[in-house]
């Protein structure tokens, strides 16, 4: 089996995608031989020089390698986007071995692979791995293109969860034209194939999120746990001619990219889940932005509690450790009203990437409500506030001359429940699983 790995192939302003230049080459390597399967890995979404979704792509055919790599080299002097500066495209194949795809592809460069959706890796780290192998390789301009394009190669080893994604292509003659595609066909095809399918439409604002704005050649993207319901949804188009069409295995919607982390360690350019508790009201801020701070390091009286009665006051504790910002962006809309709900002394967990030290929420869980908190006493016989009576001697009515030890406890009206929150389709990330898809923890509220 000769595995082809490529990446960074197009352009942010030209357009093209390393979609469509792995459906060329797999095209042409049907005529020398079989394609088993087309490979569509999402790094490591917090790479700065990315473009949106930080695909890359592995083609696994039983081609000879030195044929293969013709055909790809071939590929990409045609379509790859090397005009653009910013565009270094990178490509890597493997050698031939027995028909196991494992074979070939070392612990080291699974390793690569795995460290590629978590980590910020150099070209130099792609170079001293590619050094280890006997794997041919060609990069364009500065070759940045073969980090994603090894990672690629080890992707079937290093990782067990797959999803699909089956891409519709347009004429080239209508690139870079308004995309014409149905919607009403699409919702019908979509809301048939739903939970199945999954993100084709953003049922809170109408959005067809299958639909690229970009330039360039894709028309839809259809994605999904089945490939029979995938597959249904794309022949269920309405619009515009599909010149073309491939169908992927993909890490998309499977949060590969989220490491277990600590709030005290977290880093820059990383994403994690990560366990706090609200000390902050949440502020929208200039923009729609929606910020709360969550930290660690109270001492909960009653650790381990799953009826979400929490009641602890977070004035009566020391200042909590490790402190750390989260923001949910604008475009996360009807998102932003759960984050807004939220209150200090709530335990929740929250999931996303870290930048500039504030964690950019993803999804949330809501772990322990806080259902009350101490406000000053009201006199019985008045109704007034009462005053403090003095350090640790409680509260006094200075007109009724009643006195309690201690400040009320009133309950809190909340609009959350317990469990998961997620921001809509709209702005979910590719790598990011959506709750309709189950496997989460606690009960799930999945966006639409």
């Amino acid at each position: 089996m000769t595995i082809v790995g490529l990446d960074d192939t197009d352009s942010r302003e030209r357009g093209m995608c390393t979609t469509y230049v792995a459906s060329r080459i797999a095209s042409q390597l049907r005529k020398h031989g079989t394609v088993d399967r087309l490979l569509l890995i999402r790094l490591n979404p917090a790479v700065e020089y990315k473009t949106r979704g930080n695909a890359a792509i592995a083609i696994h055919t039983d081609v000879d390698p030195e044929a293969a790599l013709q055909i790809a080299e071939d590929r990409l002097d045609e379509l790859a986007i090397t005009a653009d500066d910013r565009t270094n495209p990178g490509l890597v194949v493997t050698e031939s071995t027995a028909s196991d795809t494992h074979e070939g592809v070392s612990d080291t460069v699974a390793t690569f692979s795995r460290r590629a959706i978590h980590e910020q890796l150099s070209i130099d780290d792609a170079r001293t791995v590619l050094g280890e192998t006997s794997y041919r390789h060609r990069g364009w301009g500065n070759g940045r293109g073969r980090i994603g394009a090894l990672a690629a190669v080890g992707a079937w080893r290093a990782f067990d969860e797959w999803t699909v994604e089956h891409i519709t292509y347009r004429e080239p003659t209508r690139w870079g034209t308004p995309r014409d595609v149905h919607p009403e066909s699409l919702r019908t095809a979509a809301e048939r194939a739903y939970p199945a399918v999954w993100d084709t439409i953003d049922r809170g604002t109408g959005e067809l999120v299958c639909v690229p704005r970009t330039p360039g050649p894709v028309l839809a993207g259809i994605r999904g746990d089945e490939a029979a319901a995938v597959d249904d949804v794309v022949a269920s188009l309405e619009g515009e001619p599909i010149a073309s069409s491939e169908r992927f295995l993909t890490n998309q919607g499977t949060d590969a990219h989220l490491q277990a982390g600590r709030l005290g360690s977290l880093e820059n350019g990383h994403a994690y889940t990560v366990d706090g508790i609200v000390t902050s009201e949440p502020e929208t801020r200039r923009g729609g932005h929606v910020f709360v701070t969550i930290a660690a390091g109270w001492d909960d009286p009653s650790p381990g509690d799953t009826t979400g009665e929490h009641t602890t006051d977070p004035d009566e504790h020391d200042p909590p450790e490790y402190e750390r910002t989260c923001v949910a962006f604008e475009p996360t809309k009807r998102f932003r009203d759960h984050v807004r709900a939220l209150r200090p002394g709530d335990r929740v967990t929250v999931c996303g990437e870290v930048a500039r030290g504030t964690l950019k929420l993803e999804k949330f869980a809501v772990r322990e409500l806080r259902r009350e908190q101490t406000v000053t006493p009201t006199c019985p016989s008045c109704e007034r506030t009462m005053k403090s009576a003095g350090r640790d001697q409680g509260y006094r009515c200075r007109d009724c001359g009643t006195s309690t030890p201690t400040r009320d406890r009133v309950s809190i009206d909340r609009d959350l429940e317990l469990g998961w929150y997620e921001v809509p389709p709209r702005a979910r990330r590719h790598i990011a699983k959506p709750l309709v898809r189950g496997g989460f923890d606690a009960p799930t509220h999945p966006e639409r």
